[in-house]
């Protein structure tokens, strides 16, 4: 179970990391888009991508305290 809880804590580590990439590219490409293509849509909705991650950050570390407790 040790090694469960390792995986599911290093998921949601790494979701976080991905989440934050994801997030600074589409915020620095709706930012260009507004000032040189003329987008109609703010900077601020590549922030929208949160969800999703967050979702899946919180599910991994629920699982993760979840194997952690049931070894001990």
């Amino acid at each position: 179970m040790k090694k469960i809880s390792c995986l599911f804590a290093a998921l949601a580590i790494l979701l976080s990391d991905i989440m934050c990439a994801v997030v600074a590219y589409n915020y620095c490409a709706l930012q260009w888009g507004g000032q040189c293509a003329g987008y109609s849509a703010p900077s601020s909705m590549a922030f929208l991508y949160f969800i999703p991650y967050g979702i899946g950050i919180a599910f991994c570390v629920i699982l993760a305290r979840f194997f952690y407790q049931k070894r001990g």
